[in-house]
């Protein structure tokens, strides 16, 4: 009889570990922990940021000596968020309540203005002032939040955090008509986000090859006039990978992961 009853306890735990052993798994954020966890606490995503914004500033000295005389003000272009504000608290949350993103959630986040600035951008940005370059944030960020996201802007001292040089996303989040309003009375130097669509239009299409050729026909940009940040959570690569992903299981959305990555049989 004591057998038997240690063999029920036994099956009873194994069953209980193997049930939450699945819902880790098939937890719907779960694939976002290790991603925001590097963002949070790897030294080397802090030293990523800093050399990016390092190469910006030796980017800006040189093009400033370059730059012809003409009646153009200077500029530079900067995404927000994951390249001058840090919203990974947000991902962090995401994975705790199990919530997926959608406006509601993010409306909550940015409403409190809380978001601190990654390294280095804040130093690269009032650099910049001080040689005479204003910043324009082109950001996908919704028009609503304009209010906070210049309050958050502000809370941390960024310069030019106002309504003429905050331009948010009204209709479209492709950003060409918003970087040419700023062309119109502006020369931009400095290109620096966390996406490809924060540089050019012709990166935003990723049908073939994920984009890897458009990226290589513009190779001697990179590091020059474009400065790309370091953002493994989230970002319109994930729309190739994960295609009609809407419609899947959270299962299903992990097995779909796992079967884009490229392993030994793939070489």
């Amino acid at each position: 009889m004591r057998k038997i009853f240690l063999a029920l306890v036994a099956i009873s735990i194994l069953s209980s570990s193997c049930s939450n052993s699945q819902k880790s798994q098939t937890s719907p954020n779960e694939h976002l922990v290790m991603s925001t966890l590097w963002f949070q606490r790897a030294s080397e995503c802090r030293a990523l940021y800093y050399q990016a914004f390092n190469a910006a500033k030796l980017s800006l000295d040189q093009q400033l000596i370059l730059t012809t005389k003409d009646s153009k003000a200077k500029a530079v272009v900067v995404d927000i968020d994951e390249t001058v504000l840090d919203n990974s608290p947000f991902e962090t949350n995401s994975i705790r309540t199990g919530k997926n993103y959608n406006s509601e959630n993010w409306k909550e986040w940015t409403d409190m203005a809380k978001a601190k600035a990654t390294p280095g951008s804040l130093e690269f940005l009032k650099y910049a002032e001080s040689k005479g370059v204003e910043t324009f944030y082109i950001s996908n960020r919704s028009i609503s939040a304009l209010a906070k996201t210049i309050e958050n802007l502000q809370k941390l001292g960024f310069p030019f955090a106002d309504e003429k040089h905050v331009l948010l996303k009204t209709e479209t989040g492709i950003k060409t008509a918003r970087r040419n309003k700023v062309l119109e009375t502006h020369d931009i130097l400095i290109f620096a986000g966390d996406n490809l669509g924060d540089f050019d239009e012709f990166l935003e299409d990723r049908s073939t090859n994920f984009g890897f050729s458009r990226v290589d026909k513009m190779q001697a940009e990179f590091g020059k006039r474009f400065i790309v940040l370091p953002n493994p959570m989230y970002g319109s690569w994930e729309q190739e990978v994960m295609k009609n992903d809407q419609k899947l299981s959270p299962l299903e959305k992990e097995n779909l992961r796992k079967k884009q990555l490229i392993g030994y049989e793939e070489l």
